[in-house]
């Protein structure tokens, strides 16, 4: 079996498409389709069902590609490893994260590692905790940082950093000290998208005083956290939201905290990877000094 067939099988599965793997792998499509036939005759078998324009990977590329992702993750770390040995880490880093710790953790523990570690390059990719999770079980990333726990016996979810969910207004909008669970529906409310761990979290305290937002007053959904305290700023509406993400503007009265009675809202941030990758050696020690210096400044 040839490493390189292996290569363009990932890139066929992964894209479910001759076409884009083409475009991804700078390889022509009649290459591509070539080195398909070639495996498919070596394991006897076919691995893709050819449906007009379409493709749909069978049975038996469903068992191959796991298997083949696995050895080729061990080819590249032979090398990484062979490298690092030599040169000390070094390399392109990719990081997928949730806005919150995307926005205001990994920026400071990146800085740091580098510092380090001066031969590394970051990338950080961010999208609300769904989509970095379904990246991570889809193998477009190595591992990610979210807000909110998803069931899967692939992935791996360690602990990194617990926050605490706030409601937050100006005093324009909304200048009452308290307020009651059930009176939250009477306040103009703006939401994080569907996906949002800060939205999951907080709709699951919402339930525990059986209490759900079809009722409540939602004057906007908006896709990051940044958006969202811009909008509570401009006093479009209140919002709950990290109080990692507003702590400046609590602390300088930009914003002001209203406590939700007998709720206190606590989450925690995940490292989430999958569970049978091996990590690169350069993620290995990033992941290490994530989890020793992930911790509020």
């Amino acid at each position: 079996m040839d490493i390189h067939h292996l290569k363009i099988f990932a890139a066929v599965y992964r894209n479910k498409s001759f076409t884009r793997a083409s475009k991804e792998l700078h390889i022509s499509q009649p290459t591509i389709s070539e080195h398909i036939k070639n495996l498919e005759s070596s394991l006897d078998c076919n691995l893709f069902d050819r449906l007009g324009r379409s493709i749909m990977p069978t049975a038996e590329a469903d068992v191959l590609y796991p298997r083949a992702l696995q050895f080729l993750d061990d080819l590249d770390r032979i090398q990484e490893e062979i490298n690092a040995a030599a040169k000390g880490i070094k390399g392109k880093l990719t990081i997928g994260a949730s806005t919150i710790p995307g926005t205001y953790i990994l920026p400071r523990v990146a800085y740091s590692f580098k510092n380090q570690h001066p031969d590394i390059a970051f990338e950080i990719l961010i999208e609300d905790s769904g989509k970095i999770t379904s990246m991570v079980l889809q193998h477009e990333l190595l591992c990610g940082i979210v807000g909110a726990r998803m069931t899967s016996d692939k992935l791996v979810c360690e602990p990194l950093l617990e926050d605490e969910l706030v409601l937050v207004a100006t005093t324009k909008l909304l200048d009452q000290k308290t307020v009651t669970p059930e009176k939250l529906s009477a306040i103009p409310f703006l939401q994080r998208e569907t996906g949002s761990g800060t939205r999951q979290t907080f709709e699951s305290y919402l339930q525990k005083n059986n209490i759900t937002t079809d009722a409540f007053n939602i004057v906007a959904t908006l896709g990051s956290s940044s958006a969202v305290k811009q909008a509570v700023k401009e006093s479009l509406g209140a919002s709950v939201i990290s109080r990692i993400a507003v702590q400046e503007e609590l602390d300088r009265g930009t914003l002001h905290e209203i406590p939700i009675r007998n709720m206190k809202m606590k989450r925690q941030f995940y490292l989430v990877r999958q569970k049978k990758r091996t990590l690169p050696p350069q993620y290995q020690a990033f992941c290490s000094h994530l989890k020793k210096g992930c911790s509020l400044p």
